[in-house]
């Protein structure tokens, strides 16, 4: 499944990132809930926007259940380590993508599933690079996270494709071109999807 990933993103996360994230994890951790939260958050607008779709409704709403469970691990592991859950003001990565997204209302969805892939794809991606780096409880916690969020990714990527009256490929390559520029772009403001610090 790694290597699916690999494969789709454009490119790999940089060791600085990593570096970074290792000097930074009560901000790492912090975040990553903030991630699980707005993933949660997304999933349910979906479903509260496209009712007429059963197949999302389905998808979304499991994806929403498990983001809000990881998001309840993440708070837990958050009280044990006596890190304060304070709000961080969020990274430029959503928002560039969501930039990207057509107003034409049918590819508008198509577009939000497609940002939702590449944002499942990073995670996953972060979280199997991040893993056997962090202390035993992290890296068990990060290691069980990479299945569901593969699947959410595959999910994402197979609504957008359902829902497209056309081959997405070109539009993924878009999206996943821009979010390259993300990941290996300078960037001033460490965050769990941030690129690279400075």
């Amino acid at each position: 499944m790694l290597e699916e990933l690999l494969e789709f993103l454009a490119c790999e996360t940089p060791d600085a990132w990593l570096e970074e994230a290792l000097k930074q994890q009560p901000c790492l951790l912090i975040d990553h809930a903030n991630c699980e939260k707005k993933a949660a958050a997304t999933a349910m607008n979906l479903m509260y926007r496209h009712t007429t779709k059963p197949e999302l409704l389905k998808k979304m709403s499991q994806l929403a259940r498990e983001e809000l469970l990881h998001f309840q691990q993440v708070v837990e592991i958050l009280e044990q380590r006596e890190i304060t859950y304070i709000r961080l003001s969020p990274s430029r990565y959503a928002s560039a993508l969501r930039e990207l997204i057509s107003e034409k209302q049918q590819q508008q969805l198509v577009d939000t599933l497609i940002v939702g892939a590449i944002i499942e794809a990073r995670s996953c991606e972060r979280f199997s690079k991040l893993a056997p780096l962090l202390d035993a409880e992290l890296e068990k916690f990060y290691t069980s996270l990479l299945k569901s969020e593969a699947r959410h990714f595959k999910d994402y990527l197979a609504l957008a494709k359902l829902y497209s009256d056309q081959d997405i490929g070109a539009r993924v390559q878009e999206f996943v071109t821009r979010e390259a520029e993300l990941i290996t772009g300078a960037d001033d403001r460490f965050r769990f999807h941030s690129g690279l610090p400075v």
